[in-house]
């Protein structure tokens, strides 16, 4: 079975940091691109970053120099550090992984992170 449990969402305060987790089972991990998606109310769900499986990154403009994507094939899991964090960066994260090209694709269930005084 397909698993995708994210975790380490919070409330932060500006200019504070976060890292997600996601932990992966019942698929090879090590092959799959793995990504970090956010939804903010009344927004459309957009990419964050992403890592290939020969760990080519990919960062949203909003997030550049900020944010990290890493991850452990050994533990089947990604992280996503987040850094001087904004109000802005305020949303539901979710992890997902996917073979590019093909129509594989799985999705986390969501960890909330919200950048608040």
């Amino acid at each position: 079975q397909v698993q995708l449990v994210e975790s380490g969402g919070g409330l932060v305060q500006p200019g504070g940091s976060l890292r997600l987790s996601c932990a992966a089972s019942g698929f090879a991990f090590s092959i799959f691109t793995m990504g970090w998606y956010r939804q903010a109310p009344g927004k459309q769900r957009e990419l964050v970053a992403s890592i290939t499986s020969v760990r080519i990154t990919n960062y949203a403009d909003s997030v550049k120099g900020r944010f990290t994507i890493s991850r452990d094939n050994a533990k089947n899991t990604v992280y996503l550090q987040m850094n001087s964090l904004k109000a802005e960066d305020t949303a539901v994260y979710y992890c997902k992984a996917y073979l590019q090209g093909l129509s594989v694709a799985h999705w986390g269930q969501g960890t909330q992170v919200t950048v608040s005084s």
